[in-house]
């Protein structure tokens, strides 16, 4: 394995929005400053498949470790394994809610959970609208608990022209967030002013 700065965990679920963990995983790969420790939920498979016509196996071959989503028992699912935080893009509704109550029933929300434990960054994409009480309350207590609620909500500051450039504004945002940051980020500097 490469030598890299940082370990981070990612997680795909099956929320819509699968483009976000394949651009996110393609971005770190690109920078080759982090180890990879991938798990992707069945539904994340499915749902990726028929987003983007991918399979978990074109998704496995962009990190540098994955896991089966019921391996609770694996090094991700113990504090001792020390990691630079994890990423959950996107992140569903399920994921965020079980999270938020503790409920460690697989191997993406069980390393949430070490990573909240542990005092480690935890940034979620979390992909839903719109939201009612239950979903804000958890998103309450996630951001009491030290996560990051990081919704993938386009910016337009940059003129996007296209899909891949509205998507990848918000990947470069969690990137940001997890202490990452890409140097192809379209930052917000002010308006433009013409010289006279």
């Amino acid at each position: 394995m490469a030598n890299h700065s940082v370990r981070l965990v990612v997680g795909i679920t099956g929320a819509s929005g699968s483009i976000y963990g394949w651009r996110l995983l393609e971005k770190l790969r690109a920078a080759g400053d982090a180890e990879i420790h991938l798990v992707l939920t069945r539904s994340g498979e499915r749902t990726a498949f028929l987003e983007l016509g991918k399979t978990a196996a074109d998704f496995k071959a962009m990190a540098d470790c994955s896991y089966p989503v019921e391996d609770i028992g694996c090094r991700l699912a113990s504090g001792s394994f020390s990691t630079g935080g994890m990423l959950i893009a996107p992140c569903s509704i399920h994921t965020m809610s079980a999270i938020a109550a503790g409920i460690s029933s697989n191997l993406v929300i069980r390393a949430a959970d070490v990573t909240l434990k542990e005092r480690r960054r935890l940034v979620l994409m979390v992909r839903e609208s719109p939201l009612h009480l239950g979903h804000l309350r958890s998103m309450t207590a996630l951001a009491e608990m030290g996560a990051i609620l990081a919704p993938p909500m386009p910016a337009f500051y940059h003129k996007p022209q296209s899909v891949n450039e509205i998507v990848d504004q918000s990947v470069d945002r969690v990137l940001d967030l997890i202490g990452l940051p890409s140097p192809e980020t379209k930052r917000w500097n002010g308006p433009e002013t013409r010289s006279k």
